[in-house]
């Protein structure tokens, strides 16, 4: 079935406008360039089409991404990085302004909600919101399961269980919501980051556009693939990452393009 591999058929590309890209496997690889990631974003440019990077890390904000761009050579403006906590930000504007917000994050995404209006308690909180926190305790681990356990709205900015690094894995918001899960017998009532639609809904009004001119790159079935094919997006897999050809056979979410990477894209921009 899918042995299109680096072929555009039914000419999904030319009508795209917009590229949301995932990051680490699919335009790099921790600091270095994935082989002509490089030149397929200035293509992408050069074609008169615009691209963002869309990422589901909420222990980093926008400005972190913009400076290890900038240190592997790309200089880029923030409007160029779309992150889970600034579809969270979105999410609470919408659903609950001027709330009081219990965040489980750190402190970088502390700052951008409070300077989005988003009014931050660590006393008496309307609802909770739960993060990628790689400063966490005990206390803050005691703290997040009381307010979950006491029954308040609860919120998380992505489903991700394991943040890969240079060395393996290391505990991601999935696995935060596990150990609350296990004192508050409570998951989280909403989640936000890929492949949910809330973050998708945050992408389109960034960019002021509709599904059908956006395509989704990224290296995972369950997150990037799925953001696109759940949320009325195009998709396209790259198998520079994670995923292998052999995984989508088994998978339920098919992508609508498969590229051994963004380098072989090239010629279709």
């Amino acid at each position: 079935m899918f042995s299109n591999i680096n072929e555009d058929k039914n000419d999904i590309i030319k009508n795209i406008e917009y590229f949301a890209l995932d990051m680490d496997g699919t335009v790099y690889l921790d600091d270095y360039w994935i082989e002509g990631a490089k030149d397929f974003l200035k293509k992408i440019e050069s074609s008169k089409r615009k691209y963002v990077f869309l990422t589901n890390n909420s222990s980093k904000g926008p400005k972190n991404y913009v400076d290890k761009l900038h240190k592997m050579g790309l200089d880029i403006d923030l409007d160029k990085i779309i992150t889970s906590g600034q579809a969270t930000i979105y999410y609470l504007q919408q659903h609950y302004p001027g709330k009081k917000v219990f965040l489980l994050g750190n402190d970088l995404l502390k700052e951008d909600f409070a300077e989005n209006g988003i009014l931050l308690d660590d006393t008496n909180p309307d609802l909770v919101v739960t993060a990628f926190d790689t400063t966490l305790d005990y206390n803050k681990m005691s703290k997040v399961c009381d307010f979950v356990r006491a029954g308040l709205p609860y919120i998380a900015t992505h489903p991700d269980y394991n943040c890969p690094t240079k060395t393996g894995f290391i505990p991601d918001a999935g696995a935060i919501h596990a150990f609350i899960k296990a004192s508050s017998f409570r998951y989280p009532d909403r989640i936000i980051g890929k492949p949910n639609a809330d973050i998708v809904k945050y992408l389109l009004a960034r960019l002021n556009t509709t599904g059908k001119k956006v395509l989704m790159v990224g290296d995972r079935l369950y997150t990037d693939i799925a953001t696109g094919v759940n949320n009325g997006l195009y998709s396209m897999l790259v198998l520079s990452g994670e995923t292998k050809l052999k995984d989508v056979e088994s998978s339920k979410v098919k992508p609508h393009l498969i590229f051994d990477s963004v380098k072989e894209v090239i010629p279709f921009l």
